[in-house]
């Protein structure tokens, strides 16, 4: 039995939601504690790439905070969806309903994330996905209660594919994880690929969860005689489908492979003498400079399996720090009464850490910051264990996220 929802039912969901949730009146107690809820994978397909990791980062940054202000109360919650959207909402109703938590954070599974975005809107609390990816959460299903922190599927290929197409890689061949955000980003992928002069031969898409043999896919992709092959998946699935195509020999004959959704903890799964040369974008890589790289060994030095953050994990930082600033600035009760208040203060603060530098709250909400072209190291090239990857180039801000007249987010009038 498969728990993934398509498109369609997560926004039937999402509608239901909205029209049936009561919103409960506004307690008076004295309790204002601010309650942060990181609701994540802890086991499934993006346990490494999500799960405890985000949670260790939330936990820094409120530490970080309380030292700063002791006298404003903060708690972290955290509890495994188990990349069931059934579970994502029952778990986030009862957060908000029972247990006080004002922010709902991480959240990596699109289709239940564009669900969570409709009961937050209805409840009047808030979300900020970094797990998630799909761009349609600033797109058509946009809304005032939530933002979108980290990467998403717009910004994860863009780099990759205009740099790949422009170096001769112009027949593409996709295999794409099938639920909400390997479909978005093969299609936000594909977009790319015709736009640069390119052509899509074929896609073929495997099940999600629970898939492990991708030598079919990987055939038929060899198949197709396309010059890339781009899997459109993320977390072991792409682990899995960049060391089976080196075990078919797929990069050795000369075909390109390209990790549209691949994040950097991957790379020391798969092994650099696999993965070397694969390119994939991230807004965060922790050997960028002092501050990503004290941020990343902090991480390194207490995350379960000694692992650095990818720029999901950080975005958890980075979007907790800020909301507590915005907290700070009007007050624990105000922002517990509104999510829509709490995200107007926080567009008037400038957004700058040392996870993204210098970043803009845009009126879709989305977050954009510049994103980086990475290429996976030769082993030849490693000095340490996760020296594992160069940049090749960076996409600046203005650039590195789609256009907001693009996105069809019905908040924005054009």
């Amino acid at each position: 039995m498969t728990h993934t929802l398509s498109r369609r039912s997560a926004l039937a969901g999402g509608a239901a939601i909205a029209a049936s949730v009561a919103v409960p009146r506004r307690s008076k107690a004295a309790d204002q504690t601010i309650r942060i809820g990181v609701l994540t994978d802890m086991a499934g397909a993006y346990a490494a790439q999500t799960g405890p990791g985000s949670v260790l980062a939330t936990q820094f940054a409120v530490d970080d905070f309380r030292k700063q202000h002791p006298e404003i109360k903060v708690e972290v919650l955290s509890a495994d969806m188990q990349l069931k959207p059934d579970v994502a909402l029952a778990i986030a109703g009862d957060w908000f309903d029972n247990k006080g938590v004002d922010l709902l954070m991480d959240l990596p599974l699109s289709s239940a994330a564009i669900a969570v975005g409709e009961m937050v809107k209805a409840k009047d609390k808030l979300a900020i996905y970094t797990g998630a990816a799909s761009s349609i959460l600033t797109g058509e299903r946009c809304g005032p209660n939530h933002l979108h922190w980290a990467y998403d599927t717009w910004s994860n290929s863009h780099a990759v594919v205009d740099a790949t197409v422009r170096e001769g890689g112009d027949t593409w061949f996709f295999v794409t994880a099938d639920y909400a955000y390997g479909q978005q980003l093969a299609r936000d992928s594909a977009a790319f690929v015709t736009a640069a002069g390119g052509k899509v031969l074929g896609e073929i898409r495997h099940p999600f969860p629970g898939t492990t043999d991708f030598s079919s896919f990987l055939l038929a992709a060899k198949a197709s005689g396309a010059k890339v092959i781009a899997f459109a998946n993320g977390g072991t699935d792409a682990d899995n489908c960049i060391k089976q195509a080196a075990e078919f020999g797929l990069v050795a004959g000369g075909t390109k492979v390209v990790g549209v959704g691949l994040l950097v903890n991957s790379l020391p799964i798969i092994g650099l003498q696999a993965a070397q040369g694969v390119r994939f974008s991230e807004p965060y890589y922790w050997d960028m400079n002092d501050g990503t790289r004290a941020f990343g060994r902090r991480f390194h030095a207490q995350v379960p399996g000694s692992t650095m953050p990818n720029s999901a994990q950080a975005g958890q930082y980075s979007a907790t720090a800020h909301y507590l600033k915005a907290v700070k600035a009007m007050g624990p009760a105000a922002a517990k009464a509104s999510g829509r208040a709490t995200i107007t203060q926080m567009k008037a603060i400038p957004v700058k850490d040392q996870i993204y530098g210098v970043s803009e709250i845009r009126d879709d909400g989305r977050v954009i910051h510049p994103v980086y072209l990475l290429q996976a190291k030769k082993p030849s090239e490693s000095k340490e264990t996760w020296d594992v990857a160069r940049v090749v180039s960076t996409i600046p801000t203005d650039q590195a996220y789609r256009p907001i007249s693009e996105g069809k987010c019905p908040m924005i009038r054009t």
